[in-house]
């Protein structure tokens, strides 16, 4: 997938120019707090929506259009959206966050990359850390669709963080996007030290 030629062709179905419905109310429930890192940024909603909860937010995304929009979007946090690679993340970044946010990252992964998105999460979540999840749960796509979004069964999701994860809160949300109802989980999993 070349994303930074889907955001230069508008082609960004999964913005709803609005951070996630279950990550807002997640945030507004529980109080999280140190360093966030929001993989997959794309237009920073997510980062914006951290910052207004007390966090120390940085946007990560492969794709400088999408992160030059969301610079655009929230000029007052501009400098908080970084270009980078999630599966390569730059040295300052390794180890340094105390709480890892997904929405829509992990989802527009071909399933053979989820590894990868893991070691990802590894290298950036510090032991200890939280990894607050919204993630695309559904066994089936619609007919006609091919992905991305690639959903995903609760046991992969469950199989994927099995070593090193424990499972914090694991709930299906009873608040979505149009569309999105019943096809999102809300899991969020602690880093063992």
């Amino acid at each position: 997938m070349d994303w930074e030629e889907k955001y230069r062709r508008r082609e960004v179905f999964w913005n709803k120019g609005e951070p996630s419905l279950p990550m807002r109310q997640y945030l507004g429930r529980h109080p999280v707090r140190g360093r966030a890192l929001v993989p997959g940024c794309g237009h920073g909603h997510e980062v914006a929506l951290a910052v207004e909860h007390g966090l120390d937010a940085t946007g990560l995304d492969i794709a400088p259009t999408g992160i030059a929009e969301a610079r655009a979007l929230y000029p007052k946090i501009a400098e908080r959206f970084v270009v980078g690679d999630l599966f390569d993340p730059p040295a300052a970044m390794r180890g340094a966050f105390d709480v890892v946010l997904e929405h829509t990252c992990m989802s527009g992964l071909p399933p053979r990359l989820r590894p990868a998105y893991r070691r990802g999460i590894d290298l950036t979540l510090r032991p200890g850390g939280l990894l607050v999840g919204v993630w695309y749960i559904n066994p089936d796509l619609d007919p006609g669709e091919e992905g991305p979004p690639f959903p995903f069964r609760v046991p992969d999701l469950t199989a994927l963080f099995a070593d090193g994860y424990e499972i914090v809160a694991d709930y299906v949300p009873d608040v979505a996007f149009q569309g999105r109802e019943g096809r999102e989980r809300m899991r969020v999993l602690r880093r063992k030290a």
